[in-house]
């Protein structure tokens, strides 16, 4: 790796660890759906021009449905499950529980018709992580609020299913301009469900902060980096940061406010990454079913 490649790593470490922290602090005085506007609203006036003055939004007309699913998947639906949840959760307790994506994405493409199936590893995989999701709960559902882990576990659905809509409909187009129309899109719904909680006063200068450092650093900027890194050392290689920012995400949640860090979750934090390694690495793990018809194969 270069080290202009370094260096972009390790800002997306940072940049896609601290949105929980960030989420956490506005919900405080902001609804969900207020802050997903701003959120979306904010980034959306800064890349727009961007995907303007490259033609890429053009192209995505004649492609509106899967980009309006994408919107939805990975976006609409995802970002203020996370704002809701984050008002009963703490930051870093969030940010370790969505390290589980890539299992939920195992399991995903599996159950979605691809003829690969999960072989011996990989269910061992799975229940590594399975435990490893239960070890960071701390196994006593009754102190943690029920209806915000589903929250949770709904937007780590979401997070597996909306890269899987990117790679099969929507691979060959500008990603920028993918990031733009989701974005403009959820400003839109999302404006008249902002209006009706809008806050009553000022909100404090923190929450302030955190909105903008949510709208310009995690969204606009971070994909602007994240497509130079992928430039840098390709896409196979930038989505590890995905096991690192929950970390982050823990880090600064117990620095910065506060927040307990207890041996269940740091021990569970391992075994989730153990399971997405022995769930997701290597090459294809295929039990054989019915031979495919050549044309398929």
């Amino acid at each position: 790796m270069t080290r202009r490649g370094a260096l972009l790593f390790a800002a997306m470490c940072v940049i896609w660890g601290i949105p929980y922290l960030m989420i956490r602090v506005a919900v405080r005085e902001l609804a969900p759906v207020t802050l997903v506007f701003f959120r979306t609203g904010i980034a959306a006036v800064l890349l727009t021009p961007f995907a303007l003055y490259r033609g890429e939004l053009r192209p995505l007309l004649a492609r509106w449905r899967p980009v309006l699913a994408y919107t939805v998947i990975e976006v609409a639906i995802p970002w203020v499950l996370l704002a809701r949840a984050e008002t009963r959760l703490t930051s870093s307790l969030t940010g370790l529980l969505l390290a589980a994506v890539p299992l939920v994405g195992a399991l995903v493409v599996t159950f979605s018709g691809n003829r690969d199936r999960l072989g011996g590893r990989r269910w061992l995989g799975l229940l590594v992580g399975i435990v490893g999701v239960a070890a960071i709960v701390g196994l006593d559902i009754g102190q943690v609020n029920a209806l915000a882990l589903a929250e949770v576990g709904a937007v780590a659905v979401c997070y597996a299913i909306g890269p899987i809509i990117l790679s099969r409909s929507l691979s060959d187009e500008p990603a920028l301009g993918v990031v733009a129309a989701s974005l403009v899109l959820t400003t839109i719904v999302y404006a008249p469900l902002a209006a009706l909680r809008w806050p009553s006063a000022m909100p404090s200068q923190h929450v302030v902060e955190s909105v903008v450092g949510l709208a310009v650093i995690c969204t606009a900027l971070a994909f602007l980096v994240f497509f130079a890194l992928i430039a840098q050392v390709g896409p196979v290689r930038a989505t590890v940061i995905t096991y690192i920012n929950p970390a982050v995400a823990a880090v600064f949640g117990v620095s910065l406010l506060g927040e307990q860090l207890t041996a269940g979750m740091i021990v569970g934090f391992a075994l989730v990454l153990g399971g997405c390694a022995l769930a997701t690495g290597g090459g294809p793990e295929v039990v054989a079913e019915t031979p495919l018809a050549p044309e398929r194969a």
